[in-house]
């Protein structure tokens, strides 16, 4: 039987290398022998799976807003009377959405919106499911969309651990602030509020982040290679263990507790 230890979210503003941190959370957190994770891209840009090694459309697997339009559109739903609209939705979501890995993760991403309009529909059944369905994974990592709306939406309602990726910016520091307020406000439960440098973070912003009222657990090392392997569509999974990138996420993680 799985224990699980709850769910981690990795959050910020657009381009800190949420993603990247997220992916390479996930390799060090399997060499640890954790398994197996649900792996959530709730970002609409959809670049998670690449960064995993994932062809979704090869594996026969669709994004949420996909397979919700579809459900919609032709009224699937109704043929199941006595039912809650979650317990309608789910078998969908699991046959269709749902990449159960052949290693030590499984995978499901909200994807592109399905009609004109918010997220809020898309983000409701992924906070539903993911609540039905995280008892069977040790942890659930969800990468975040950039900004703070998401937090309103209420996608995770008890977190274990936040990690908010930093760029060289007061908007980030400001984001920070104000990411931490909001999951107050709307009663989202976490344990830790962690800061993280990304890549493009500087060694002379450390000082300005160790400062801050949440702790800071250190950067990202630039690593050329990362680059090379997103151009290339190559899984952060294979990178060297060498890498720079990689071994200061270790670092971050091991500050972490984990």
């Amino acid at each position: 039987m799985v224990e699980h230890r709850g769910t981690i979210v990795v959050t910020g503003r657009g381009g800190t290398g949420k993603t990247t941190f997220t992916a390479l959370m996930a390799r060090y957190l399997h060499e640890r022998g954790v398994e197996p994770m649900l792996l959530v891209d709730s970002d609409p840009d959809e670049s998670l799976a690449e960064m995993l090694g994932l062809d979704l459309e090869a594996e026969g697997k669709r994004s949420i807003a996909d397979v919700l339009s579809e459900i919609l559109e032709e009224r699937k739903m109704t043929r199941m009377t006595g039912m809650t609209p979650t317990d309608k939705i789910e078998p969908f979501l699991f046959q269709e959405c749902l990449y159960e890995g052949r290693g030590f993760f499984d995978f499901i991403g909200v994807g592109t919106k399905w009609i004109e309009g918010c997220y809020c529909l898309p983000d409701r059944s992924l906070g539903q499911i993911m609540e039905m369905w995280s008892s069977n994974y040790v942890y659930v990592i969800v990468d975040s969309p950039a900004g703070v709306e998401h937090l309103n939406r209420r996608i995770t309602k008890k977190v274990k651990d936040v990690f908010n990726i930093l760029d060289p910016s007061k908007k980030s520091f400001d984001n920070a602030e104000r990411s931490h307020k909001i999951m107050r406000d709307v009663d989202i439960e976490f344990e830790n509020y962690y800061l993280v440098g990304g890549y493009r973070f500087t060694a002379t912003l450390e000082a300005e982040a160790a400062r801050q009222p949440y702790r800071y657990l250190g950067r990202v090392e630039s690593d050329e290679r990362i680059a090379e392997f997103n151009f290339q569509g190559r899984s952060l999974l294979e990178l060297p263990d060498g890498s720079p990138a990689y071994q200061s996420v270790k670092r971050i993680m091991v500050k972490a507790g984990y």
